[in-house]
Formats: C-alpha cells, structure tokens, sequence
C-alpha cells in the first residue's frame, strides 16, 4: 500500500484523541485544553455557551480552569461534533442523555407504577387544581 491510501489522521477511525491522552493534573488552562482537544481557544468558549454540562471554574483574574471532568467533556463534545457529525443540539441532547445513564431509571421507575389508590389521588388532585385556576 502507498502513502497515498493510508487514512487520514481525520477519519472517523481516529483514536488519536482519547481520555488516556489526558495529563494526571486537577486543573488545565485553556489554552492546554485547546492543544489536548486540538481545537482552539474560541471554539472552546463557545462550548461553553453551548453546553451546560461545560462549566470550566474561573479564578480572580478570570482565568478558566478545567478539571479533568470538563477536559472530558470538551473530548465527548468534540468527538460527537468532528467525528460522529452531530450538530450543536445533537451533542447537546447526546450528552444530557448520556449523563442521565442507567443509575437513574431504576431510581425513576417507581414513579411511574401505576397504584389504584395513587392514581385516583393523583387525578382528583389534579381535578382540584384545574377547578381552582378555571375560577
């Protein structure tokens, strides 16, 4: 095979980025971020506009800093974006779901079990409340 037909360093394949690649460090600047996550400095604070699961603490001065959860995330955002093709609200909707994960349906699905005496409680409760705001 040529060097012609090798893959690109951008192609989806691509394990060049990874969590592994992160230094053992609690906090990063922005701008070693932007070299970890090979994007640059705007893109990221644009994220975080974006996306409420970014929130990167900031000093006195108004430096950011990342902690290692944030350079992780800035990994996922970019993985969606670049690599998977999600648009913004794509990799929004994607990381909300991810980050709600299994440990909270068995927690939730006790909510939804349908008991006689609840729901009938439930219903006239909420017969009460409807009769009060159509006064």
């Amino acid at each position: 095979m040529s060097q012609d037909h090798r893959p690109r360093p951008n192609s989806k394949g691509r394990d060049s980025l990874s969590e592994a690649s992160i230094p053992e460090k609690v906090y990063f600047r922005i701008g070693e971020v932007s070299q970890l996550a090979q994007t640059k400095p705007y893109v990221l604070r644009y994220w975080e506009t974006e996306f409420p699961s970014l929130r990167p603490s900031k000093t006195h001065t108004g430096h950011r800093l990342y902690r290692r959860k944030d350079v992780e995330t800035v990994f996922q955002i970019r993985r969606l974006l670049y690599e998977e093709g999600f648009t913004i609200e794509g990799a929004r909707k994607q990381i909300a779901a991810n980050s709600k994960g299994p440990a909270q349906k068995p927690q939730q699905a006790h909510l939804f079990k349908a008991e006689p005496n609840g729901m009938k409680s439930i219903q006239r409760e909420l017969r009460n409340i409807l009769a009060m705001l159509s006064r």
